[in-house]
């Protein structure tokens, strides 16, 4: 089990590894964050613009999260120091069940509630969201499903951080770490620091989105700091909090399951759990595979006419010099995979709206047999090297078009392989297979 001096060695090293990152992609001059999007100041505001992963709105405040899928990998960790806990209306103290009023004492703070050690690991295999809280008997139904091997109970919603959509989930501290890639279980820092009122956001939010390590974010009157980078192992996490945060920021409560299945087949499960989930309820893998669409002994998979190619990169082209933002899918601002996924969708094509969704999308091919209209993908989250987290697109001549991250702009430049992770050649009927 790594140390506590291991985690804050690794820690260290972060500042160096973004600035390597940084550098990678830095092709130009920052231009201007915002390109008239308006900025979301109250608490957990709706969401105006809803991705297609998005599947109801619960209330007036909250989105529910549709799609959370990732890949897991072997992670470093990074973690600050714990600060005291700004208050944030009543505290529960610890052993007060939650849900219960409690007042806590006047002269002291109640301490957050403790967090159970680490007593073994279990497989994230499938996500579950739903448009309204799932009962305990669907949960025992579930449970009942031959393969399933335990469900964790969690708050989904997408809120928003700093006028920046998130993918944020709920947990029990003491009992999801179990089901995190392990040195992230492993880190007690990390979840006292997420049961102490902190959140712990991926590498990727906190370099791309612009949520550094240790910065005070807030959501209308509550502010959260940024108490460690540490990737859940479910790629459309953005962020993670405690249940008790969760209720402060208005997130529904258990209207999110994670199911631990292993070696059973995904796609059994899922249809089982679609049988028993209310309707419009979303079920997705946590490690998409590339699945090629059947055709028949010995058939190819169908790729993007030429008229589709160019229609995409017309329209990819077309967006040269709009902001990145944070969650943004068009027109006026984009994240890498937002882009990707507006400029297909021009020519016709549905991809799926995250990064490592869309590295199944197709088949992977040879970087130097890449053609125009081919994605390109990176691994750049040194907090989880396994995981997918940036896409561009070929266009040609060894050059590419992508929205690199905050303070940078839409733009067409040399394609580099540092961290590169494949290309992968857009397959209109493998891409819709996607959950």
């Amino acid at each position: 089990m790594e140390g506590e001096a291991d985690v804050f060695e690794r820690r260290a090293r972060v500042p160096a590894v973004i600035r390597e990152v940084r550098g990678d992609l830095a092709y130009g001059p920052p231009l201007s964050l915002r390109h008239g999007r308006r900025s979301i100041g109250m608490l957990g505001q709706v969401v105006p613009a809803l991705a297609v992963l998005v599947v109801a709105v619960l209330t007036a405040d909250i989105v529910v999260l549709g799609q959370m899928a990732g890949e897991r990998g072997p992670e470093t960790v990074a973690v600050r120091r714990p600060a005291e806990r700004a208050p944030a209306g009543r505290a529960v103290p610890t052993g007060v069940p939650t849900g219960v009023p409690a007042v806590p004492p006047t002269a002291v703070p109640a301490a957050p509630p403790a967090v159970a050690p680490l007593t073994g690991t279990r497989e994230a295999s499938l996500f579950v969201v739903a448009h309204r809280p799932l009962s305990s008997a669907v949960v025992a139904r579930a449970a009942r499903i031959k393969g399933v091997r335990a469900i964790e109970r969690a708050d989904a919603a997408e809120v928003v951080l700093d006028g920046k959509r998130v993918h944020a989930l709920g947990v029990d501290p003491s009992t999801f770490r179990a089901y995190t890639p392990r040195p992230t279980a492993r880190s007690d820092r990390l979840w006292q620091n997420v049961a102490a009122g902190e959140i712990a956001v991926s590498f990727v939010l906190g370099n791309d989105g612009g949520m550094e390590l240790g910065k005070v974010v807030t959501s209308g009157g509550r502010s959260l700091r940024v108490g460690a980078y540490a990737t859940m192992g479910m790629g459309a996490v953005d962020a993670v909090v405690s249940r008790r945060t969760a209720r402060e920021l208005g997130i529904p409560e258990n209207n999110a399951l994670v199911i631990s299945a292993p070696r059973a087949d995904p796609a059994r499960i899922r249809a089982a759990l679609l049988e028993i989930l209310p309707s419009g309820s979303q079920v997705v893998p946590v490690d998409p595979v590339y699945a090629p669409s059947s055709g028949g002994a010995g058939s190819s998979p169908a790729f993007l006419t030429a008229a589709q190619v160019r229609t995409a990169l017309t329209a990819a082209a077309g967006k040269i010099g709009r902001p990145y933002v944070w969650g943004a899918e068009g027109p006026d601002a984009f994240d890498c995979s937002g882009l990707v996924q507006w400029a297909y969708a021009q020519a016709g094509v549905r991809l799926p709206r995250v990064t490592h969704q869309q590295f199944v999308a197709g088949p992977q091919v040879p970087l130097a047999e890449a053609q125009p209209g081919d994605l390109l993908f990176w691994r750049h989250d040194p907090t989880n090297p396994g995981y997918v987290s940036h896409v561009a697109i070929y266009w040609g001549d060894g050059k590419m078009l992508h929205a690199p991250r905050t303070g940078d702009v839409v733009k067409l430049v040399p394609v580099t392989t540092r961290n590169f992770a494949g290309a992968v050649r857009v397959s209109p009927q493998a891409a819709a297979l996607v959950p």
